[in-house]
């Protein structure tokens, strides 16, 4: 074994919150949105883009996802006195405090509307916000202006569906394509298909005035099309696309019978298909990633640094189904004890992405909650390693943590309280397990959300 530095468990437990601290706090999206956006008198600049607010006649700024509020806050810092009006759709419980979205009202000459709708299930709330938007975008012209502030979580809301479609059908939808281990870009694909605003919709709806998309980037390797369902980007998957993810996941008879029956129409061309790359819409939209997962996992990967750990940044495209990318990270750990490789300990390794779960139990948990579950059966009597994870928008699945905390002990502790890991796992219940040791990760609302982060730390217990 490599001489690893002796400390207690609750030691490397708080590192680890100061690691996931400064992560969070790197993509603040406030800030995010300010690096990007910038305004002299009557010059407002976009990344390497200016416009002339004196030559536009009307600026709109709407917007979906679980960071859409900040994102906007920094918007209406800029613009508030040249804004013409404000639809955000947000999840529910993700708004800023009272006194805060008072002085963002206070500094605005328009209507201010913020919409707290569901997630990861569409609901009425969000239904209302977007149809309020593309009745706002209805009557735009060449002279407008569209900001867009977008982050993940706006495909559930940010919800219009297709005629003939209906919001319990988009329920239902939902439902079994998150049950059913479908990745994100595989459900979105489904989703985009039967939305009037995903899939460059909402590029659609407000063409022809000039579209400033600042998007903040919660899916694997942030392809733009995938974010949110890619509201103001091409979209290059068709009918057949999403056609086959449901067939892939033996779902096309447990989907609702309208929902069928519009992709159906699709795939024969009776249907209009989303826009294409290629499209002329798309010459007057501006679309910027201003914060991503790589961000908060470098910013993770320096706090390591500080707190007396080699650290290293593995890769920012982690997929898989959750229990199996357990059991790698448990591997990771154990390579780091046992012959400090990749490097010698004490060492933190860092992961981001998002793992998939196949629900077959009726248990509560998410994604993160599962993986560090699998992680703690194959760290069982390994003293001097921790698995963490955390989701950054602080919700993991439909539960109020973002994930948990697995080490060497956590199977024995677990079974001095009666409790059988293994049935746990099986019934996908992992937050009753870790809330049962009080191991769940617990940040609330954080009002952004870039991905998932896996941290994976090696040391010798003293």
């Amino acid at each position: 074994m490599v001489n690893c530095q002796p400390a207690s468990e609750d030691t490397w437990r708080q590192k680890l919150w100061r690691i996931m601290r400064a992560a969070l706090a790197a993509v603040d999206p406030e800030q995010a949105v300010l690096r990007f956006l910038g305004r002299e008198g009557q010059h407002l600049r976009v990344g390497g883009t200016e416009y002339d607010l004196d030559r536009l006649e009307r600026i709109y700024l709407v917007g979906a996802g679980k960071a859409a509020v900040p994102m906007a806050k920094a918007v209406c810092r800029l613009l508030g006195d040249a804004l013409s009006a404000v639809v955000i759709n947000v999840k529910r419980g993700y708004i800023l405090p009272a006194e805060e979205m008072q002085a963002i009202q206070a500094g605005l000459r328009c209507p201010f509307e913020v919409i707290e709708a569901g997630h990861p299930t569409p609901d009425e709330a969000g239904l209302r916000g977007a149809q309020r938007m593309a009745q706002l975008l209805a009557g735009t012209t060449e002279r407008d202006l569209v900001i867009c502030v977008i982050s993940g979580g706006g495909s559930a809301l940010l919800t219009l569906p297709v005629e003939g479609v209906s919001l319990a059908d988009l329920q239902a939808l939902t439902d079994a394509l998150l049950r059913s281990g479908a990745t994100i870009n595989e459900i979105n694909t489904v989703r985009k298909h039967l939305s009037r605003v995903k899939g460059g919709g909402l590029a659609r709806l407000a063409y022809p005035a000039r579209v400033v998309a600042l998007i903040l980037s919660d899916v694997v390797g942030s392809p733009l099309d995938v974010i949110a369902s890619g509201p103001t980007v091409p979209d290059p998957t068709t009918f057949a696309d999403a056609w086959q993810v449901l067939a892939r996941y033996s779902l096309l008879d447990k989907v609702p019978p309208q929902v069928r029956s519009y992709l159906e129409r699709g795939v024969a061309g009776q249907a209009p298909e989303t826009p294409k790359p290629g499209d002329p819409i798309f010459e007057r939209v501006q679309n910027l990633i201003v914060g991503s997962n790589e961000l908060a996992a470098l910013a993770a990967v320096e706090q390591a640094r500080k707190e007396g750990l080699n650290s290293l940044l593995l890769t920012t495209y982690l997929e898989g189904e959750a229990r199996e990318v357990g059991k790698v990270a448990a591997a990771l750990a154990k390579e780091l004890l046992r012959n400090g490789r990749p490097l010698p300990c004490p060492a933190c390794l860092v992961m981001g992405g998002e793992t998939t779960v196949t629900v077959r139990g009726s248990g509560t948990g998410g994604r993160n909650q599962e993986l560090a579950l699998a992680a703690a059966i194959a760290l069982a009597g390994w003293e001097g390693t921790m698995v963490g994870t955390l989701a950054t928008d602080g919700s993991d699945g439909p539960t109020d943590a973002a994930g948990a905390i697995a080490t060497g002990q956590t199977i024995h502790r677990a079974q001095e309280l009666g409790l059988n890991p293994l049935a746990f796992l099986e019934n996908n219940d992992s937050y009753r397990f870790f809330q049962a040791l009080g191991d769940l990760v617990v940040t609330g609302p954080t009002n952004t959300n870039v991905n998932d982060l896996l941290f994976i730390l090696g040391w010798q217990a003293g």
